[in-house]
């Protein structure tokens, strides 16, 4: 008995050894297939988000409420949770399968043998019993199969971890780009109204002159028809806000009436630049980036585990216990028990299906390869737009600003020619059209220039 444990010792241990034996290539990160430098990049310094909270990010009470909800209610994240637990215990059955398992085991048989198959001519009943402790068909994996079946649960575990936090960030840059939106809609509604309200006072104005004969009626229609043209302009904001509170309510899984007072959007605290480092650094920290390299790596494991499959299988079993033909025995002197039972399996024709699983898997690292390499140049390119968008926006902005104050002091000059009946109201319709369109475009820019610090936080992998 000695002898036999020590025997299944030794195979135990040659199973840990065969990792010098395996049949996985191995791996090496492609060259990142990219420039080493951005196209084009701010040179002033700012903030480092590398390691930036989103709650530190995000100054707004309110736009912290809603991504705080989007995480706990959105049942896309849920879902993308999940595949996680999923992946993990996929990587645990693996493991086990590298590791021997033990069984407790009680038989209790009894067997009828008819007289014709009894020494004495007579039927002869018999029974055992046995109690043991058993490895059962536990493969030695001197080839690697089932540590490259354990690489691969392992990285696409990885992979699918990453692939959630992917999602979790773009989830928040999502819920932030909305948010935005709406505060954008806000503003223009406001400016609107505000609008509206000025133009209802010049048209009473102007039918109180016009009824002492000190306007035409020209200049009555043409106040009207300004007030309708913004009443238009006020339905059609509003039902883009209807639509964003509804896309929102989507994204949060909910939409409560509570939420805290939110920051107008020159307040938001998303305008300072950003600290972007060389594409290599960057690119290899984003987690998309990350899921797609951890399933090249799950790629790579699979063919060691095809490369395998050509070799011979070696499983043990055995057990070691006690029996007896009585229950009051099993436990005596001399009732030991025990088996050793190694097999081997040699494929000799598998009419070329080991050889298709090998092809097959080689053929999947090489998609992985270039999912991985146009998942690298994906980010260079939305890096890249985001910078060049920053700095355009910025100069957008500057010469919007610009273009607003110019209309503003040329809307005061205009008004106060028409009250000394220099000017026409037609003269002061179109300056009040431009002084308006000039504050919509300055929201709409400034809204989109946040929008890229948005978009470059979630883009450099930060949260």
């Amino acid at each position: 008995m000695n002898k036999v444990s020590r025997r299944a010792v030794w195979l135990l241990l040659m199973s840990t050894v065969s990792a010098g034996c395996s049949q996985k290539p191995p791996y090496v990160r492609p060259e990142i297939p990219v420039p080493s430098q951005w196209p084009q990049q701010s040179v002033e310094a700012g903030r480092d988000v590398r390691d930036t909270d989103w709650k530190a990010f995000y100054l707004d009470p309110r736009l912290k409420a809603l991504i705080s909800l989007a995480l706990e209610n959105n049942r896309d994240l849920r879902v993308a949770t999940a595949r996680i637990v999923e992946a993990r215990a996929l990587h645990g059955i693996q493991v086990a399968e590298s590791v021997p398992g033990v069984n407790l085991g009680a038989v209790d048989t009894v067997t009828r043998f008819p007289g014709d198959l009894s020494s004495s001519g007579k039927p002869l009943v018999s029974r055992r019993y046995d109690v043991n402790l058993g490895i059962t068909a536990f493969e030695l994996d001197f080839w690697g199969r089932v540590a490259s079946l354990r690489d691969a649960a392992l990285a696409s575990f990885l992979a699918t971890e990453q692939a959630r936090r992917a999602f979790r960030l773009a989830l928040i840059a999502d819920v932030a780009d909305l948010y935005l939106v709406q505060r954008e809609l806000a503003e223009r509604l406001t400016l609107a109204r505000d609008t509206l309200d000025s133009r209802e006072e010049s048209r009473a104005l102007i039918l109180k002159r016009k009824e002492a004969g000190l306007a035409g009626e020209l200049d009555y229609l043409s106040a009207d028809g300004a007030c309708q043209a913004i009443r238009g302009e006020i339905a059609a904001l509003e039902r883009q806000r209807e639509a964003a509170d509804n896309s929102m309510r989507l994204l949060a899984g909910t939409f409560p009436d509570d939420l805290p007072v939110g920051f107008p959007l020159g307040e938001q605290g998303l305008d300072s630049n950003l600290t972007v480092e060389l594409p290599a650094n960057v690119l290899l920290r984003r987690p998309d980036v990350r899921a797609a390299e951890q399933a090249l790596i799950a790629a790579n494991a699979n063919i060691g585990a095809a490369r395998a499959a050509f070799f011979p299988r070696i499983a043990l079993t055995t057990s070691l216990g006690t029996a007896s033909s009585a229950l009051s025995g099993l436990f005596g002197s001399g009732s030991e028990a025990w088996t050793f039972q190694p097999s081997l399996s040699l494929p000799l024709f598998d009419a070329g299906r080991n050889q298709a699983n090998l092809d097959l898997a080689e053929a999947r690292k090489v998609i992985s390869v270039a999912q991985y390499e146009k998942s690298v140049q994906q980010a260079f390119r939305e890096v890249a737009d985001l910078l060049a968008a920053r700095t355009r926006l910025r100069q957008q902005l500057d010469a919007q600003e610009s273009t607003e104050r110019t209309q503003a002091q040329r809307l005061t000059i205009v008004e106060a020619r028409y009250r000394g009946g220099i000017a026409s109201y037609l003269e002061l319709l179109d300056a009040r059209r431009d002084a308006l369109a000039a504050q919509h475009g300055t929201v709409v820019l400034l809204r989109q220039w946040l929008s890229t610090s948005n978009q470059l936080f979630k883009t450099l992998g930060a949260g």
